[in-house]
């Protein structure tokens, strides 16, 4: 009768369930088939932690690329913070975002020599090797952080631990509430619980 569902790609339906049967948390930012209660990482305040750690660290040219996928999936949380936070940190030069349909080598390399980031975000450690081509000394001269630390990476570099366990204990706790006070099927007024995730050095 309990169900957490882990995250899907794109935007998953799973109406065809008989939800009267279920009672059910999503892991992930939303899902709208059906309308459920989700737990996940709170991505605009994350963003916003780790922004204000990378400039008392004395970067001030933070760049970020995104897939437009994982952009729009997640609502623009990420870009959002970016964006606002570059407006209001003392000294820090805002920079466009890097947004393309599939992430390369030849979207990076223009991008980074034109606006000389000194602290690159994102989500794929291939961009330490691009930095690297174009001159950049990790860590001597610039920065980089994985946005997600279960991505792999040929070397050690600065993540942020979306923190999946606490993610699946408060989705577990929800479901069992639910089934204590007999809450089965599609919620009335779904519910977004999030957790900020943790800097790894």
């Amino acid at each position: 009768q309990g169900v957490v569902l882990l995250p899907a790609s794109g935007m998953p339906d799973l109406s065809g369930l008989s939800w009267s049967r279920y009672t059910a948390v999503y892991a992930d930012l939303f899902i709208n088939n059906p309308p459920l209660h989700c737990v996940c990482l709170d991505h605009y305040r994350s963003m916003v932690m780790l922004l204000r750690e990378l400039h008392e660290r004395g970067y001030r040219r933070p760049g970020l690329f995104m897939e437009i996928s994982h952009d729009e999936r997640l609502q623009y949380r990420w870009e959002g913070a970016f964006l606002a936070l570059q407006k209001y940190l003392p000294g820090s030069t805002e920079l466009p975002t890097l947004r393309a349909h599939k992430l390369s080598r030849a979207d990076f390399l223009p991008w980074f020599r034109k606006y000389k980031p000194d602290v690159v975000i994102g989500h794929y450690p291939e961009a330490i090797e691009w930095m690297r081509s174009c001159g950049a000394k990790l860590p001597k001269t610039h920065g980089f952080v994985c946005l997600n630390s279960l991505r792999t990476s040929s070397e050690p570099c600065a993540a942020l631990d979306f923190q999946p366990a606490q993610i699946g204990a408060r989705a577990a706790e929800l479901v069992i509430g639910q089934l204590l006070h007999n809450e089965l099927g599609i919620p009335v007024q779904p519910s977004l619980t999030t957790i900020p995730a943790r800097f790894l050095e």
